[in-house]
This record gives structure tokens, C-alpha cells and sequence, in this order.
């Protein structure tokens, strides 16, 4: 005799049922997926830091040792990259001399030299002259774009019977990243007579002055902003500023101007990014700085009613920056109070700061 239970399970429930069942199996599920044989599995993105690096198989005299090429090379970090502590969060922003959106055009002068100021790269400014020049009817007789130089025709100016005129533009990098500067040089002689060379200084500096000025307003006015040259790659030579590494000396900053400018430009930087300029000795090519880390965070309300104090600590630090001049050109050298040489890492750090505000 075989007896049979039955027992009726409401539908609410058998619902509810299913539903807790299928909610318990979501749940379970990425665990599931998430097992390997020791349990689960671990975060494995930062193992490369514990690897090691292996000795180079030894290999016996007369063997062949090209077979054993490191397919990883590992390349090595340059002494400039400053690696400091870890960065925690939202990297800071660069600063603004070296990251502007919005181009920036004007016209610098020192001891009666002047040129056009642009923080666009050489291979971007050279088509846009050009370009200017010839919406502007001044045909270019010589274009060398491996040293910058573009030279006009011939032109006879409205309200001059006398001489015909010449314009050279020579672009150069500027001192700061991705900085064009464009010296503008004028040349005259009387019509029918055969010219010479090229003067050291503008024949008429108003003819000068004015065609800067041209050149200018059109550079921040142009529209074709964007357009490289590829043939202008290198134009105008290398980098005015390098920071030099040596292995056993303090790294300094290499600047290939003449004094004056060099002394102008590194004066400029002692005012910006956290330096005050305390009192300099051109003299002796010294300026005496104080120096307070700009990225610290502002004080409160209440806080800056100490600010006296807070200001006494952020300039308690003191340096010394030496120019000197070499056959190579300005080198630009930090020292502390008692002119000892810095740390190496805290030379690079405020040397990249010193650089990225040079004018």
C-alpha cells in the first residue's frame, strides 16, 4: 500500500520562492567565476614590480651570442624625470607656461634687439609665415628651412623713390617648450646699385619695428593654426635650454644665449612658480633667492590670520643661482645658503621650474 502526500504551496509563495532562489544565484554567481584553486582570485596588475632582472647567460668563448638578444629591452629612465613619491589621486595640472590652449603672440626687446614671441613649435610657425608673407604680397626669394631663414625680393615701398628694401625673418626655438621666436632683419640700398651682405642690425629700425608688428597681429589673428611642416622638423637648430646630468657633478641648466639675454630670462623665472627675488649681483652673475612650494593648499579663515608666521616658514629656504659663462654658452647652477650643492633630486626639480618659466 503506497500512501501519497500531497501539499498545495500557495502561488505567492512558490513565487517568491523562485524569485529568492534566482536573486541567491546572482549573488553567488560572480564568486563562482571569481574561484581558482587556491580560493579567489587575487589582484596580479602589480606584479611586475616584484620581478627581478636575470643575469645574462654566460655564454663559452667562440660560441655564437646573437641568439641571446633581449627581446625586452628595458630602457633606461633619464636622470631629468624626477621620480619622486607616488602621485596619490588627480595628477596637478602643469603650469600654465607650459600647457596653454590659447595662443599667446608678442613682441620682446633687449638691448636693441627685437623679436616675435609665439608659444607655438618652429614646424607649426614656419607655413603660417609663409603664408603670411604671400597673402601679404611679399614674395619669398630664399627659404632654408633647416636654419630658419626666410628672406623677400626685392620690394619698393610706397613713398620711397630712392631705395628698393629686403626683409629677413630667421626662426629660432625660444627658450620655453614648444616656443617659436622670429628676429626680423631689414635691408636697403639705393635702386640701380648692387646690395651686399646682410647688416648685423636693421638698416631702418622703424621699417623693422613696423613689419613686427605686421607679423604679429597677423600670427595671433591666423586661422591655419595646426598646420605643421614636416620639412621643418629640426628648423632652426636645437633646443635653446637643455638640464645637463652630469654622473659626478651637480646637474645644472645649459642655456645657449649670449649673458644679457640669459640674465634677463632666468630673472624673469625667479619671480614665478614659488621663487621671490630676494637681491641680485650681475656682477658676479648671482640671484639671491627665497623659495616656498606653490602647491601647498591656502590657508582657512582663521588660518590666515597667521599668515605672517606661515609666510616666515614658506621663505624660511634659501638658494643662490649662478650664471656662468661658458663656450658652450650660460650655464645656470642652484646652491643653497651656504653655497653647498643641493640634493640631486631637489636640484632637477627646481631647475624644471627655473626652465619652464624662462622668457
Amino acid at each position: 500500500m503506497k500512501i501519497v502526500l500531497s501539499i498545495n504551496i500557495p502561488k505567492r509563495l512558490a513565487l517568491f520562492a523562485r524569485s529568492l532562489s534566482v536573486l541567491f544565484g546572482l549573488v553567488v554567481l560572480p564568486g563562482c567565476w571569481m574561484l581558482d584553486d587556491d580560493g579567489l582570485f587575487r589582484d596580479r596588475q602589480n606584479d611586475y614590480k616584484l620581478s627581478s632582472e636575470m643575469p645574462v647567460i654566460t655564454v663559452p668563448e667562440g660560441a655564437d651570442r646573437d641568439a641571446l638578444g633581449e627581446l625586452y629591452v628595458i630602457a633606461e629612465i633619464p636622470d631629468t624625470s624626477l621620480l619622486l613619491d607616488e602621485v596619490v589621486g588627480a595628477p596637478r595640472p602643469q603650469p600654465l607656461s607650459g600647457n596653454l590652449l590659447d595662443e599667446e603672440v608678442k613682441i620682446q626687446t633687449l638691448a636693441g634687439r627685437r623679436w616675435v614671441l609665439t608659444n607655438r613649435a618652429p614646424s607649426e610657425v614656419w607655413p603660417r609665415i609663409r603664408n603670411i608673407l604671400n597673402r601679404n604680397a611679399l614674395p619669398t626669394a630664399y627659404a632654408d628651412a633647416a636654419s630658419g631663414v626666410l628672406e623677400t625680393v626685392w620690394l619698393e615701398l610706397q613713398g620711397d623713390g630712392v631705395y628698393k628694401h629686403r626683409f629677413q625673418f630667421r626662426i629660432e626655438p625660444g627658450v620655453q617648450v614648444d616656443s617659436t621666436e622670429v628676429a626680423i632683419l631689414h635691408m636697403r640700398v639705393e635702386k640701380g646699385s648692387e646690395p651686399g651682405a646682410w647688416p648685423l642690425t636693421s638698416d631702418d629700425d622703424d621699417r623693422e619695428k613696423a613689419m613686427a608688428n605686421m607679423l604679429a597681429s597677423a600670427l595671433a589673428g591666423d586661422e591655419s593654426s595646426g598646420t605643421v611642416s614636416l620639412l621643418a622638423q629640426s628648423i632652426g637648430g636645437s633646443s635653446k635650454v637643455e638640464i645637463i646630468t652630469p654622473k659626478e657633478a651637480s646637474p645644472y641648466l645649459l642655456l645657449k644665449l649670449d649673458f644679457d639675454r640669459a640674465w634677463a630670462s632666468v630673472g624673469y623665472s625667479t619671480g614665478r612658480d614659488g621663487f621671490l627675488l630676494v637681491d641680485q649681483d650681475r656682477t658676479e652673475g648671482v640671484f639671491y633667492v627665497h623659495y616656498g612650494d606653490p602647491d601647498e593648499d591656502e590657508p582657512g579663515f582663521f588660518a590666515s590670520l597667521f599668515r605672517a608666521d606661515k609666510d616666515e616658514q614658506r621663505l624660511s629656504v634659501t638658494y643662490l643661482i649662478h650664471l656662468i659663462s661658458t663656450e658652450e654658452g650660460v650655464e645656470v647652477r642652484l646652491v643653497d645658503a651656504e653655497k653647498q650643492m643641493l640634493e640631486r633630486t631637489e636640484a632637477l626639480r627646481l631647475l624644471k621650474k627655473i626652465r619652464a618659466n624662462l622668457s
